[in-house]
């Protein structure tokens, strides 16, 4: 009788997207495999080769053709589409499919808004790589005060609840920067603080998205991004065929 009562919503049996793309990157056909099994025949288990490739698989998002959505990845289905692409290593295959989405690269600006202490702890680094790759740095007020004490200029930007200029939703509309990061951490701010914060970071994440600036809400994602850019300019991304990195041909 105290046993909770379990109630199905939804049940489907459903082949994703993701599994015939990582049966073409590893050449094993896991369809076939999984078919056979489900019809009960003995199935032998395939051998994994070492890759000396990489497949990244990236979302193409729809925020653009919806306004006022507030473009953060939670839960349900956000993505209309993906872009697959191989490269020598995980940087350039991941920035081949960041293009391949319509993202431009970014040339030298951007804009860094980190919440909480381990947002900015996380992406130290990244800042340090993009100071070092000649990129100007803005920040809002902590993020700032925080890359400044470890020796990476920055310069102050606004948030919008501040009423001052520049503020960052004017710097992101008039295209001065041409990367946004914006991580939210709301675990150690107050009520107010927290709508505050929600509203500022929503302006900064809809407008990013309005321009057609990159924006990267996730802090390893955004690490390896810019990774990728600093390992990567366009005239050094490899354009082979499938073939030449799978040689499914032989």
């Amino acid at each position: 009788e105290d046993l909770p009562e379990v109630m199905v919503i939804e049940a489907n049996l459903r082949a994703s997207r993701s599994f015939p793309f990582v049966s073409k990157v590893l050449g094993i056909n896991f369809i076939d495999l999984a078919t056979k099994i489900m019809l009960g025949m003995k199935v032998k288990p395939p051998k994994i080769k070492p890759l000396d490739y990489f497949g990244v698989k990236v979302p193409h998002f729809s925020f653009t053709r919806l306004r006022q959505v507030d473009p953060v990845l939670r839960v349900e289905m956000a993505s209309t589409g993906e872009v697959a692409c191989l490269g020598d290593d995980i940087y350039e295959a991941y920035l081949k499919a960041i293009l391949s989405t319509g993202l431009p690269i970014p040339k030298k600006t951007v804009l860094l808004s980190l919440g909480g202490d381990e947002g900015k702890e996380r992406l130290l680094e990244a800042a340090k790589l993009l100071h070092k790759m000649g990129f100007s740095i803005h920040a809002t007020n902590h993020t700032c005060a925080f890359l400044q004490k470890h020796g990476i200029p920055t310069k102050l930007v606004y948030k919008v609840h501040e009423n001052k200029k520049p503020n960052v939703v004017d710097l992101i509309k008039q295209k001065k920067v041409n990367l946004v990061v914006n991580l939210s951490d709301r675990s150690d701010l107050g009520l107010i603080e927290l709508s505050k914060q929600a509203t500022d970071g929503y302006l900064i994440r809809r407008a990013a998205v309005d321009a057609n600036i990159p924006l990267f809400t996730k802090a390893s994602i955004a690490g390896l991004f810019i990774s990728a850019l600093a390992k990567y300019t366009m005239d050094k991304l490899k354009i082979k065929s499938w073939n030449e990195y799978t040689n499914y041909h032989e």
